[in-house]
Formats: structure tokens, C-alpha cells, sequence
């Protein structure tokens, strides 16, 4: 996800007097705000470029913005289904669920059924969330696959199984087809009987060694580590433990600066963090890109997924664990 907090401040007349026909004066929450564009585009901002990261105005428009603001640009620019990093503003409207945006797109002329990223169209890709009517399909032979069809039915099931929770702070690693004891003796951890874990959540700080007790707990198709105060799950040197012969998606909510983690198959990190929502790589294979839709604004239910473990609710997450670790001490940045 983009992070604005450190951007520089600057008082809307400063920008201005640097930006008079530019979009720097729009501020990141302010594309729904049509009298803002419409004076901008009057002042001679360029309707196809000039925007921070996203560079296309419409892309950002169709993430971020109103349909009339959607409606607006999409009549200036020379063409709406003009790509930036490899998908068009339609692709982005659906892949946010933005569905009154990509409806004012497609009025625009912006066709569902290009092809892009790897096949997933937006047309496509609307199949696989909540609005599959979105777009009439031009023929019965365009639709999900098996196994997508399969991974999108898993999402409509995990996601409102997990719930809506706080988990700022908290990190986990999701490890497909170990148990909870083999991923302990990867770990070479022991049991934390002798720990005052009431303590920990209430003044993990004061304890010496919190960052090295950890919950574990056995879920089908694999195991949960987690740890409700730190980032250790999420570790390389935890990950890598704990991944020979198999797969790990890790995850840390750092309350200071977002989600972190990362991805590990057989040992090695393949990954620096769990595919983002919001930044998809244009040359992103097809599972990933449709998992990154399917679990945006959801870190935890997709490193759940990613290691194909089906929870039935968040109990391994949230906790208490099955079992409460000691892991030994060592550098697990490495």
C-alpha cells in the first residue's frame, strides 16, 4: 500500500505556486472532488499523465475517486483504455471493487474484455468477485476455470469465517502441511510453561524476552504461528526454518508503517512480502494476481490461503494458541 506519511507538507497555495497546471495540488483523498478536477484540468493539467506513482490521472480516478470525477477525465483523455503498468483504469475500478466506476468507464467506452495481466481481463476478473453480472459476457466459453472458480469460493468462505478483527502488531507465519509438532523441532522451540503470558499482553515491553514466545497452534492443512506483540513469525530466520519441503506466508502489522512479511518456499524467501493489493506486479503470474484481488484489505486471510490452510474461524489467530512457545535465542533477521 502507499504511504503518504512522510511526504512532505505543503500548504495548498505553496503547491499551487509550484504546480499551476499540475495534479500535485489534488490531494491523495481528494479525487472524488469533481470542482477540484474540473479546476485543475481548466488551469491546464494534462488529462492522460503527470500524477505521483500512478502517473495516469484515470487510473488513480478509477482506484480512488467518484464516478462523476471517472466520467469527468474519462472524456478528456485520448484513450480510455490506455495502460499503465500493464492494465487499464477499467482493470483497476474492478480489481477495487469499485463498481460504479467501472460502470462510468465502460459508458466511457473502456472495454471489459481486453485482455491483460496475464489473461485477467476485467471482465474476467469480475467473475471471480461479488458482482459476476457486471459486464455481459460476449460469449458462454469466457469464464472462471475450475481451480479459479475454486479459489474464489474458498475467499467467500475464509474471509467472513476469520471476521473483521484488530490485529495492529501482530504477526504470524501460515506453514501448509506441517503440524504443529513438526514445526516445533524445526524450530527447535521449547514449551513456555514458566511464562506469565497475561503479563505479556499487558506490558510485553517490560519482559526481557517476549519477542521469543510464540502461540502455535495445529489448523487444517498445516499450522499457525503467531505472536500477538512482534514481528518474529514473520522473520526470515523463522520462515526459512520452518519452509523446507513446503511453503510459509508470514505477515507483520507494524502499527508504525503497514503490513511486512514474507513468502518462503523449500527454505528460501521467494518473496519480501505477501503480494500487495494495491501494487500488483504487471508481470505478476495469473494466481497471483487473482489471490491479490480476491484478499485485498485482507493480510491475514491471504497468507492463510497462500499456504492453503482452511480455518474454520480465528481462534488460531487471535488465540489463546494450542500451545505457547520458547523459541531459543538466536538472529532471526537472517
Amino acid at each position: 500500500m502507499i504511504n503518504d506519511a512522510h511526504a512532505p507538507r505543503c500548504s495548498r497555495s505553496a503547491m499551487a505556486a509550484t504546480d499551476d497546471v499540475g495534479w500535485w495540488i489534488v490531494g491523495w483523498d481528494e479525487w472524488t472532488d469533481l470542482d477540484l478536477i474540473r479546476a485543475r484540468l481548466a488551469a491546464g493539467a494534462d488529462p492522460d499523465s503527470g500524477v505521483r506513482i500512478f502517473a495516469k490521472p484515470l487510473h488513480i480516478a478509477a482506484e480512488r475517486g467518484s464516478p462523476e470525477v471517472v466520467a469527468e477525465l474519462a472524456m478528456r483523455v485520448n484513450d480510455v483504455d490506455a495502460e499503465h503498468r500493464g492494465r487499464t483504469a477499467l482493470w483497476m475500478a474492478v480489481f477495487e471493487g469499485r463498481v460504479d466506476n467501472a460502470r462510468a468507464l465502460v459508458a466511457a467506452g473502456a472495454d471489459p474484455w481486453r485482455l491483460m495481466m496475464d489473461g485477467w481481463s476485467p471482465g474476467r476478473l469480475s467473475l471471480a468477485g461479488p458482482t459476476p453480472d457486471l459486464f455481459p459476457a460476449p460469449s458462454p466459453e469466457i469464464g472462471l476455470s475450475e481451480a479459479e472458480a475454486a479459489t474464489a469460493a474458498e475467499a467467500k468462505r475464509l474471509i467472513p469465517a476469520l471476521g473483521d478483527f484488530y490485529y495492529d502488531g501482530l504477526s504470524l507465519a501460515c506453514v501448509a502441511d506441517v503440524s504443529a509438532a513438526e514445526a516445533t523441532a524445526r524450530l527447535e522451540a521449547t514449551p513456555a510453561d514458566d511464562v506469565n503470558i497475561d503479563a505479556l499482553y499487558e506490558a510485553w515491553w517490560n519482559i526481557p524476552d517476549a519477542d521469543m514466545i510464540v502461540g502455535m497452534t495445529d489448523v487444517p492443512g498445516g499450522c499457525v504461528i503467531t505472536q500477538p506483540w512482534g514481528y518474529t513469525p514473520s522473520t526470515l530466520g523463522v520462515v526459512k526454518r520452518i519452509s523446507p519441503g513446503t511453503v510459509c506466508y508470514s505477515m507483520y502489522a507494524n502499527p508504525k508503517g503497514g503490513i511486512f512479511g514474507h513468502i518462503a518456499r523449500d527454505g528460501a524467501v521467494v518473496a519480501w512480502e505477501p503480494d500487495s493489493a494495491y501494487m500488483v506486479p504487471p508481470d505478476a503470474g495469473a494466481d497471483k494476481i487473482l489471490a491479490a484481488h480476491l484478499y485485498r484489505n485482507h493480510p491475514v486471510a491471504f497468507c492463510c490461503a497462500g499456504a492453503d490452510l482452511r480455518l474454520a474461524d480465528a481462534r488460531p489467530i487471535t488465540g489463546p494458541p494450542d500451545i505457547w512457545l520458547r523459541l531459543p535465542e538466536r538472529d532471526y533477521h537472517v
